[in-house]
């Protein structure tokens, strides 16, 4: 009889290791994870939004099972017992794994496309039947209110150059080191820093950077150039507190990418220092909305009526082939390097393309990178969407690979 040769597949069927025991549980090993991650059952205990006894309970359970120590505790400090350092490294792979198995298990069976439908539906309804504007912003708002910031983002007021803006910072992060400045989409006319505030949250925690977010002005109350007049100001206002122009990123989503590369076009032509990287998502930067295509079978979030009526409001008259307002027509040449991100069933995506190609003509160093997602403004739903999150993470390194910050003063 033939043996089984080292490293055939039958190797690995002749000898098992104990399986694990049945009464392990999920919670178990989140509850450990967390604490190996604070080291401080309070805060373990904060982040699972459980009582301190109940995480004890668990890990205690846990240890049991398992058969051996996992903790080491003290009245003063918790420790990871070297068996608990080895356990901890599987544990996350494990929850990872599982984690990203339900995800995609549920974008298969069309459960993220349903629940985008269901949330973007009062904003598409309301747009539909020409719902008035503070209609409109309420939904926006309502829309925003269903998620939170990731756990140890905390967040601040501050003031930006007399711009009313929020600050996210991740833990161990330095709120003082340059900061990324996020223009919040909304179409011109909707959206506010609070309601982004669990947007731009991933994004600080990704970018391992501070993210601010101003309250720039709206339209129709305050039309064009009142949101871009603020965002240079908020912009400004972090160089006046010592940050290196080439440290500090500008983002945004949407209008608010439209935004940001006005303001980067204002700053070439006015002469002042420019930011060191630009990350654009979903961008809409064509107000006549002409280049807008519909994905087939994706939910139809931004129509061109509706840039056309949003533009309108923005305008307000202003001559719309004004170049801080036409980037695809305007020459690009002297912006920082731009990481453009799109989604395949949005209406924005020709711009997005057009976008690229038009900067790499300039001798701009920009990137297209493009996901499978059936909506606008997709980045908005990081916590269960998985190409929301990955584009996240790969946003965030992008913004991260600025040079090295120095300490300086945040807005006060």
């Amino acid at each position: 009889m033939d043996s089984a040769r080292p490293g055939n597949p039958t190797d690995a069927a002749v000898l098992k290791m104990t399986a694990a025991p049945d009464a392990i549980e999920l919670r178990h090993l989140r509850a450990f994870v967390a604490v190996a991650d604070e080291l401080n059952f309070s805060r373990a205990a904060d982040r699972l939004y459980i009582t301190q006894p109940a995480l004890s309970r668990q890990i205690r359970s846990l240890e049991r099972l398992i058969g051996c120590d996992l903790l080491r505790r003290s009245t003063h400090r918790v420790e990871l017992t070297v068996a608990g350092s080895a356990f901890l490294v599987r544990a996350r792979r494990v929850l990872g794994e599982l984690d990203d198995a339900v995800a995609m298990t549920r974008s298969v069976g069309g459960e993220h496309a349903q629940r985008l439908t269901r949330l973007w539906e009062l904003f598409v309804d309301l747009n539909r039947t020409g719902a008035e504007l503070a209609e409109i912003r309420a939904a926006v708002e309502q829309l925003h209110a269903q998620f939170a910031p990731p756990a140890d983002v905390q967040l601040r007021a501050v003031n930006a150059g007399g711009v009313p803006s929020l600050l996210s910072v991740s833990a161990g992060v330095d709120p003082a080191s340059a900061p990324v400045l996020f223009l919040h989409g909304g179409g011109h006319v909707a959206g506010s820093s609070f309601g982004y505030r669990h947007l731009a949250g991933a994004l600080a925690a990704v970018a391992r950077r501070p993210v601010l977010v101003p309250e720039y002005r709206l339209a129709p109350e305050h039309p064009f150039p009142a949101a871009l007049e603020d965002a240079l100001r908020a912009y400004l206002s972090v160089l006046d507190a010592g940050a290196a122009p080439e440290t500090v990123s500008v983002a945004g989503d949407s209008s608010g990418a439209g935004l940001a590369l006005s303001m980067t076009l204002a700053l070439r032509e006015r002469r002042l220092p420019m930011p060191g990287r630009m990350l654009l998502m979903c961008p809409w930067i064509d107000l006549t909305g002409a280049a807008q295509t519909r994905a087939e079978d994706a939910p139809l979030v931004f129509t061109s009526h509706d840039a056309a009526r949003f533009a309108d409001l923005y305008l307000a008259g202003h001559p719309a082939d004004d170049p801080l307002l036409t980037p695809l027509r305007t020459d690009l040449s002297g912006l920082p390097p731009i990481l453009v991100q799109a989604a395949t069933g949005d209406s924005v995506l020709p711009e997005a393309r057009l976008l690229v190609e038009h900067a790499r003509a300039a001798g701009v160093p920009a990137n297209l990178d493009l996901y499978r997602s059936p909506t606008h403004t997709f980045h908005l739903f990081w916590s269960f969407l998985p190409e929301a999150a990955e584009a996240l993470e790969r946003g965030g390194r992008f913004l991260a690979a600025a040079p090295e910050v120095k300490a300086a003063a945040s807005p006060a």
